[in-house]
């Protein structure tokens, strides 16, 4: 048992041991998980690949190194397969490059790869892994990810010109390696749809102490010092979730009309007025709007930041019932020390039910958003309507209602005044 510097207390246990257990009373005993290579064939009862599945389902993170000087143990293989992670069917391969390895280490066999910190993947997507300097990469073994599942994302792949193949094998060509290029991914991740975490990393030997300052030499290239150490600090720091990790504070929505200057503002969350349950169609009279504020935070280490959303990226709000009637950017509009502040507006559509504001963000190398919060919208009450003369469509209505009653009431006056006269003697009319 043993204390790190960044506040994690260790515990080492060989997978034969019979008291290991990953869960007790069906709670997990542990946080994070790191799987070094092993000689043996198998790792027990106590990490088969249905209990360390579970343990991903239950929020736990695992780092599993391999090398190419030790055989995959059938467990691993299978746990890799489930998530779509396919390695070599010899489980002796190694990865190897004749254009970008260290002349000084691997001058005849090439083994030890020089590779560039990873850039980031897409542009709307964040890199924990970037930075200056070479990592040091030695008897690498090489990971082919499925293109069937969304949640696999390669860390670090190997160099257009690295391929993979079974060193045990003496023969000067590779006929059918196993994978070539960009196929290859060294480091591979998989972050479940409960955010927990799952890397390869195809090298154990890229974390040893020898390479996280050693000085190398690439063919044709000057001496650099590598930088095994922010890699390895990064990398784990991924894992077990330092970095990456999103978190939602306050979610506020409310009419667009309730300003400061208006009486009442400094409690809108007493009077009713801050989150209310229910709106009206086309709310409201003044300007019919709706106002939404989201505050976010990222984890750093130890601390909380506000979150950047990258230019080429959005984070977008939905306003839905069965499917969304409006979907629209979330727009930075304040900070606090360790939160972002994103808010919209917009028009309320012209139909009741039961709505929900939804953000749903969902990248890579970030820990899954998505957030609900129910109104009803309901539609004009009987005293709610304008009235019919606020209508400019319906004066010529009215004109007309009233130019008939002016216009009967004429034709009874003029009748009663135009009375025929009667003779005194006859009491006839007369013609």
């Amino acid at each position: 048992m043993g204390k790190t510097s960044r506040g994690y207390q260790l515990s080492f246990e060989s997978p034969k041991n019979d008291r290991l257990s990953l869960f007790q009373h069906g709670e997990r005993l542990f946080d994070h998980i790191i799987l070094l290579p092993t000689q043996s064939k198998g790792l027990g009862p106590s990490l088969t690949p249905n209990l360390l599945l579970e343990f991903i389902k239950t929020n736990g993170n695992i780092l599993l190194t391999l090398s190419a000087d030790s055989p995959v143990p059938s467990a691993i293989s299978s746990l890799l397969l489930e998530l779509d992670i396919h390695l070599p069917p010899d489980r002796t391969s190694l990865v190897v490059d004749h254009f970008n390895y260290d002349t000084s280490s691997a001058n005849d066999k090439h083994d030890v790869l020089l590779l560039p910190r990873p850039s980031a993947l897409r542009p709307d997507v964040p890199s924990f892994s970037g930075g200056d300097g070479v990592v040091a990469f030695p008897r690498g073994v090489a990971q082919a990810l499925g293109n069937a599942s969304p949640l696999l994302t390669p860390i670090l792949r190997a160099p257009e010109t690295a391929y993979s193949y079974n060193s045990r094998e003496e023969t000067e060509t590779v006929e059918e390696p196993f994978a070539v290029g960009s196929q290859i991914s060294l480091v591979s991740s998989m972050q479940a749809r409960n955010s927990a975490r799952f890397t390869v990393l195809g090298s154990v030997e890229a974390l040893e102490n020898k390479w996280f300052d050693a000085k190398v030499r690439a063919p044709e290239a000057k001496e650099a010092k590598t930088s095994n150490r922010g890699f390895a600090k990064q990398l784990s720091a991924w894992t077990f979730m330092e970095i990456g990790v999103l978190e939602v504070g306050k979610v506020e929505h409310h009419l667009s009309t309730i300003t400061e200057s208006q009486p009442g503002n400094n409690s809108v969350a007493q009077t009713g007025y801050l989150n209310p349950k229910i709106y009206r169609i086309k709310n409201d009279v003044v300007s019919p709007e709706v106002s939404l504020q989201k505050q976010m935070s990222e984890y750093s280490y130890d601390h909380l930041t506000p979150f950047t959303v990258s230019k080429a990226d959005a984070l977008q709000v939905e306003f839905t019932m069965l499917s969304p009637f409006h979907r629209l950017n979330l727009q930075p509009v304040s900070k606090t020390p360790n939160s972002t502040i994103f808010s919209t507006t917009f028009r309320l559509p012209d139909q009741h039910g039961i709505f929900a504001f939804r953000v749903n963000y969902k990248r890579p190398f970030l820990t899954n958003v998505d957030v609900k919060r129910e109104v009803t919208v309901r539609h004009f009450a009987h005293d709610e309507w304008p009235r019919s003369w606020m209508i400019s469509a319906g004066w010529v209505w009215i004109a007309g209602i009233w130019v008939t009653v002016v216009g009967w009431m004429a034709f009874v006056a003029l009748w009663l005044w135009s009375e025929p006269a009667y003779e005194s003697n006859r009491g006839k009319k007369m013609q």
